[in-house]
């Protein structure tokens, strides 16, 4: 493009001479200010003209893109389907993906059937709604199949896209899409992965404390009250002339409470028969009686005495709950023991037991983890055990390294339990989302 000037070019003279000649020369010389403004100005205003002109004609030139048009009504749609194998799982599911049409503004369900194997007929797996369908994280739908699905077969599965008509007309289905998939199982489930790892962290814990204990390490277990004061209670009884008492609980032999109790049982044996004191114990189980006279032949074994152990001091009396309380109470009445253990699961007959216990004037020591039932205990005995108190009874009076590394082991696990739960508390707080972290 040219340049257009309205007034003549101007060159500037040579330098001959000094400074003042050549500022006088430059002055007769050059045009007047006014002319170059104005000539400046109209050149300007030709060249934004000559652009203008030039975007114009490349605009025009450009080719111009058509408009999609809309998809008419019942027109086809498109919806392709995947059947995927269902991760972390034993081959015994797969998910159904698909992705919505482009025009899905009408679409009122998703209907998906599968092929019967043994018939070929086409059973209804379920209807999906857009509007509560599971999302695909590609985008897309998903919905999981679990009914008797079997590992390594082929499943045939389709698609129906149902559109609701208009008032009164009957849905209109618009595509149906087919795919086939296998179910696979997996060898590691991902999803279980923490746990995993937790177990493996606690197992190490374990192993690791059992190792301390059986090396000679000393172990810190906190001071128990009840436990400490199992020696005074047998040797009060020893005192005294008068037996002691044991009471296992109402619940059988698996239950975990009955468990502990029969471990305290055997260290409270011993007691007795280091100190030559008659040991009494009626049973309401008669699995727990056969359990605990088996204990106790070990225990008085085991210190040398078993010309001590009397089967007949450990007895059954009856499956009836207040039938047995009426039993323990009647043998406190007439034996009047010095001291009575309630170690174990109880209901209701605890408070008739503790109360007739006291009246006697015994010394009482209990332990349950039954939390309706620790009040009445804690009010009417001297000692109470509370809750997992009751578990760490026998490694408390035994000091066996097996047990006590296990017992440091599982204080360790929770310790790291309550921290875990602590941060988390305090990052929620302070606004942090840990949920991602939790899956």
């Amino acid at each position: 493009m040219h340049e257009l000037s309205t007034h003549p070019v101007w060159h500037a003279p040579p330098h001959r001479g000094d400074r003042r000649t050549c500022q006088k020369a430059l002055s007769a010389a050059a045009p007047p200010r006014a002319m170059v403004l104005l000539g400046m100005g109209r050149q300007n205003a030709l060249r934004l003209l000559g652009m203008g002109l030039w975007i114009s004609t490349a605009l025009l030139a450009a080719p111009r893109a058509e408009p999609t048009p809309a998809p008419e009504a019942g027109a086809p749609i498109e919806c392709r389907l995947d059947v995927r194998d269902a991760p972390n799982d034993k081959g015994t599911a797969l998910e159904i993906c698909w992705r919505a049409p482009a025009d899905s503004a009408d679409i009122t369900v998703y209907a998906i059937e599968r092929r019967d194997p043994e018939t070929g007929d086409w059973q209804p797996v379920g209807t999906v709604s857009p509007a509560v369908a599971a999302r695909d994280p590609q985008g897309g739908f998903r919905h999981q199949d679990r009914r008797a699905i079997e590992p390594n077969r082929t499943y045939a599965y389709r698609l129906a896209v149902v559109r609701s008509g208009a008032r009164g007309a009957p849905p209109e289905t618009l595509h149906t899409a087919a795919a086939t998939g296998v179910a696979r199982a997996q060898w590691f489930n991902h999803d279980r992965l923490p746990a995993a790892i937790a177990v493996l962290l606690f197992s190490a814990s374990l192993l690791l404390f059992i190792r301390w204990a059986r090396g000679g390490r000393d172990l810190f277990i906190r001071r128990i009250a009840g436990l400490e004061a199992v020696d005074e209670a047998v040797g009060r009884a020893t005192e005294m002339g008068r037996p002691v008492l044991y009471s296992p609980g109402l619940d059988p032999m698996e239950e975990v409470a009955t468990v502990a109790s029969v471990n305290i049982l055997g260290q409270v044996a011993r007691k007795c028969g280091e100190y030559e004191t008659r040991l009494i114990m009626p049973n309401r189980d008669a699995i727990v009686m056969t359990v605990a006279q088996e204990v106790v032949r070990e225990a008085y074994t085991e210190i040398g005495r078993p010309d001590l152990y009397d089967p007949n001091d450990i007895y059954y009396t009856t499956q009836s709950q207040f039938g047995y309380a009426a039993a323990v109470c009647g043998t406190m009445m007439r034996e009047r023991p010095a001291t009575n253990f309630f170690i174990g699961h109880f209901y209701a007959e605890s408070l008739i037991l503790a109360e007739t216990g006291n009246a006697t004037g015994a010394i009482q020591i209990a332990g349950t983890d039954s939390d309706s039932q620790l009040p009445f205990f804690i009010t009417a005995c001297d000692y109470t055990l509370i809750g997992e108190e009751l578990y760490a009874g026998s490694v408390y009076l035994s000091r066996e390294p097996l047990l006590l590394g296990a017992l440091k082991g599982q204080d360790a696990a929770k310790a790291v339990i309550l921290a875990l739960l602590l941060g988390g508390t305090i990052l929620m707080l302070a606004g942090v989302d840990i949920r991602p972290l939790l899956g």
